[in-house]
């Protein structure tokens, strides 16, 4: 196209030159004329030369500075360079840098205005948070990694705002609430102005987070200690009460009187602690009598001797005074303690008597031969009784006697009961019950013999024999045929028989004893070979002395009725 563009330009330049040479011939203008002329459309056509090779040059330089600009521009920005097309003419390729340059130019305005915008956050931000300025070069193009990192750091400091207001709220409210119920006033600056900031708050600092902190932290230190002093004070005040025996209503009256600020209650509870300690000071022997009753609690839960009781004298002493009663109050707090810290073994112990206790009623049923004769299932429940009461009974006493082990390992003495070593305690308590449960057992037989005795000696139906069983009956005959071999008493009683006037005669001691002197039967009451020390040891015994009883039954059955 341009090619025929230039032809037909030269074409017609050609054609207007010939027809100004033909119109020059044609009106006779002389030569000299015609070269000046010519001359003149010369430097008309140089003049659109020079200033058309003037516009390439120009086109050119500006083409070189777009090239400039944009490649700083890119650079920046931190993007790629401009690529060009390949075969643009000058003015298209001017015009592509240009509308390149301008894009770039918006971005960078763009980005700086984003930059000043962000500053201005982050400036807020420090004078609230008072935090260092985002470390950024002022004077450079931020790239949008950087203007990302910047909003995110000023989103962080957003949310540290917003935590440190929140903290800071929270911590004024419970201030405030801490003044009011301690009373509490502060003449600091420091605090009036912390205090009397509204929630737009203007300085968010650590530091004076720090000192708000640091306040709360007093006034929470200074209600905890009002606390632990209002503690005290109430349970001195329920000492004294029970000390005192002060009336339901008195207390009571206290309760209403316990609303307001914490200093307040503190002031009623220590004026009704100094009114009680006046009133104790009164009454001294009623207060010490009370303690002393606390004091026989304890010395019954730690299972205490005599001697150990004794052994604390002022508990005899009849001098009431405040020194007195000062020992009373330190034995009972010595003793809780104690008891406190042995808890678990002292109720172990108290569980093991609470058994031991059960193990002899159910021992003293055994003995009731009146319990064949209840109705209602009460013989099988006893047994299913007694039977749960043997497992546990087993399964205490060895949970007790290594709990016991343990004990005297650990603090290197015995653990005593009642002024025992646990297990001697335990000892004696069986050896105590076989004693009595053989002293039993041989009034039951001394006691079987008499009515024997008196039978054989009276007949078995009545008590004053008639003429014919006195005269020698078969009856009479065949009771003392079967308890001939009763001893020296079965020939007493036959000589006794032959006559009604000596059937009221008096038994000697011989007779009431069965044919045996008292001291023989005191003898064979304490002669117990084997005395079981503990539940399982008498299980055992227990069922040997029944079989035993079971074989003696077969022989004295058997040798019966061979006779």
């Amino acid at each position: 196209m341009s090619e025929v563009l230039s032809m037909e330009s030269m074409a017609h330049l050609h054609k207007t030159l010939s027809f100004l040479q033909d119109l020059f011939e044609s009106m006779g203008i002389p030569e000299d004329q015609r070269l000046e002329r010519m001359e003149v459309v010369k430097n008309l056509l140089d003049m659109i030369t020079a200033e058309e090779e003037d516009k390439r040059t120009r086109l050119l330089e500006s083409i070189a500075l777009h090239r400039k600009q944009l490649d700083s521009l890119c650079f920046e920005l931190n993007v790629e360079h401009f690529k060009e097309e390949e075969g643009l003419t000058m003015l298209q390729l001017e015009k592509d840098l240009g509308i390149q340059l301008e894009v770039r130019l918006k971005q960078k305005e763009d980005r700086m205005h984003e930059l000043k915008r962000l500053q201005e956050q982050d400036q807020a931000f420090c004078e609230v948070l008072h935090t260092s300025p985002y470390s950024m070069d002022r004077g450079s193009v931020p790239s949008l990694e950087e203007l990302d990192q910047f909003r995110g750091y000023l989103a962080t400091l957003a949310e540290t705002k917003a935590c440190r207001q929140e903290e800071f709220i929270s911590a004024k409210k419970q201030i405030l609430l801490l003044m009011e119920e301690l009373d509490y006033t502060s003449d600091t600056s420091a605090v009036k102005d912390i205090l009397c900031e509204d929630e737009d708050i203007s300085d968010l600092s650590l530091e004076k987070l720090a000192a708000l902190h640091d306040l709360l932290h007093q006034l929470e230190v200074l209600r905890a200690e009002n606390e632990i002093v209002c503690e005290e004070l109430y349970y001195q005040i329920q000492k004294f009460w029970d000390k005192l025996q002060v009336p339901y209503e008195e207390r009571e009256a206290l309760a209403k009187l316990m609303t307001g600020s914490m200093l307040k209650r503190r002031k009623v509870l220590q004026s009704e602690a100094d009114r009680l300690e006046e009133l104790k000071i009164k009454n001294l022997k009623k207060v010490i009598e009370t303690v002393r009753e606390e004091l026989a609690l304890y010395w019954e839960k730690c299972f205490y001797s005599q001697e150990q009781r004794e052994a604390f004298a002022p508990y005899y002493d009849e001098n009431y005074s405040e020194t007195l009663l000062q020992l009373h109050d330190a034995e009972v707090v010595q003793l809780k303690h104690y008891y406190e810290v042995h808890r678990e073994l002292f109720e172990s112990v108290h569980k093991w008597e609470e058994n031991w206790k059960l193990f002899l009623e159910f021992e003293r049923k055994a003995s009731d031969p009146s319990r064949f004769t209840n109705r209602g299932g009460n013989l099988l429940k006893e047994e299913k009784q007694r039977a749960k009461l043997q497992k546990t009974f087993l399964k205490l006493e060895e949970e007790l006697k290594a709990q016991i082990e343990l004990w005297e390992h650990k603090y290197s003495k015995d653990f005593v009961v009642n002024g025992q070593k646990f297990m001697e305690y335990v000892m004696e308590q069986w050896e105590m019950h076989h004693l009595e449960k053989e002293k039993a057992k041989q009034e039951r037989h001394l006691k079987k013999n008499q009515q024997i005795e008196v039978e054989m000696f009276y007949g078995s139906t009545s008590r004053i024999p008639s003429k014919k069983e006195g005269s020698g009956s078969k009856t009479t005959g065949k009771v003392l045929k079967s308890y001939w071999n009763i001893g020296s008493l079965g020939q007493k009683m036959l000589n006794t028989s032959q006559g009604e006037h000596n059937r009221t005669i008096d038994l000697d001691e011989t007779l009431m004893n069965n044919g045996y002197s008292q001291p023989t039967l005191l003898q064979r009451s304490f002669q117990i070979h084997s005395v079981a020390s503990t539940y399982s040891e008498f299980v055992q015994q227990e069922f040997s002395e029944v079989s035993k009883s079971d074989d003696n039954s077969e022989t004295f059955n058997s040798t019966s009725i061979e006779s």
